[in-house]
């Protein structure tokens, strides 16, 4: 075998082994990946009950309800729909009505959102890229020009 031959099987054989390390990997992270979604996407399609999502919007004005065992109710709404959502435990501190929030949980049989995780926007200018994107897609973004980084 010729130097070239052999480098060739060399670097045929590092790219295959490459190629099987980084399918591996993700396979492995596949149960680890979670999509963004807006209430619109959740209303208007049909994602399989107990798949993990992240739901991101606005909490709506006036639907929040705290209960005593540390359950609160509130609805999420990108101004076009709003999803019920669910979450058992304490929430940060910025969490308020009318602002930014992404929540991560699954879509219960009965349509509400159950989520495990609250995140809340820790500034005024903040707000998840694909919250805001969602948001000017509906012509209801109020924030300024590079503010939804």
């Amino acid at each position: 075998m010729t130097r070239k031959q052999r480098r060739m099987t060399f670097i045929a054989s590092a790219g295959a082994v490459l190629a099987v390390a980084l399918g591996l990997i993700l396979f492995a992270l596949k149960d680890q990946i979670v999509f963004f979604q807006s209430p619109t996407d959740i209303v208007e399609s049909t994602i399989p009950i107990g798949q993990r999502i992240r739901l991101g919007g606005l909490v709506e004005e006036g639907s929040v309800l705290k209960s005593d065992n540390a359950e609160v109710k509130f609805r999420v709404t990108d101004m076009a729909n709003a999803v019920p959502v669910t979450y058992k435990g304490i929430l940060p501190d910025l969490f308020r009505e009318g602002q930014g929030v992404v929540t991560e949980g699954v879509v219960g049989p009965d349509g509400v959102f159950m989520a495990d995780s609250v995140l809340a926007k820790h500034d005024e200018n903040y707000m998840p890229k694909e919250v805001a994107e969602a948001l000017k897609d509906q012509g209801h973004w109020q924030g300024g020009e590079g503010e939804a980084n």
